[in-house]
């Protein structure tokens, strides 16, 4: 048998993905469409949503930078607040790049400011007023979120 044939006898083998196998994904599947859409219609509460909290404390940051990893920080008044460099903007700069991004697509000015906030719970969330973009940092690991509570403390 040449290896032509054995490659043709290969791919027409029927036991290569077992039907029951393939069965069971498609009930699966189609098991977690059946429960979201049953959930999305009946407006069955989000619970496995981190608790909001009240603000502890709040600041308006305007940011800009360049596809470097550049970021510069400032205050609505213009006053510096941070000015990090490719090598020190990394999660900060790409936090800005996604405000831009959801501005863009809200067809909004690229500038302004967005509130960064602290929760009596200990969480950060940073939130765009006007696209109503927001994310919990919390969710993006200590290191990440320690980078906007030094803002936050500045």
């Amino acid at each position: 048998m040449t290896q032509t044939e054995t490659h043709t006898t290969a791919i027409h083998n029927k036991d290569l993905i077992p039907r029951a196998m393939v069965r069971a994904m498609f009930a699966l599947v189609m098991a977690v469409l059946v429960l979201v859409t049953l959930a999305r219609l009946t407006d069955r509460p989000l619970i496995a949503t981190p608790p909001e909290g009240d603000v502890v404390k709040s600041r308006e940051l305007v940011m800009s930078g360049d596809m470097s990893g550049a970021v510069t920080v400032r205050a609505p008044d213009g006053g510096l607040i941070a000015d990090l460099g490719p090598d020190k903007g990394g999660f900060v700069s790409g936090v800005m790049r996604v405000i831009e991004r959801e501005r863009t697509k809200h067809r909004v000015a690229l500038e302004g400011p967005v509130t960064l906030r602290r929760h009596d719970t200990g969480r950060l969330t940073i939130h765009d007023p006007s696209t109503g973009w927001s994310a919990d940092l919390m969710g993006f690991g200590a290191d990440n979120a320690g980078a906007f509570a030094w803002l936050l403390a500045q």
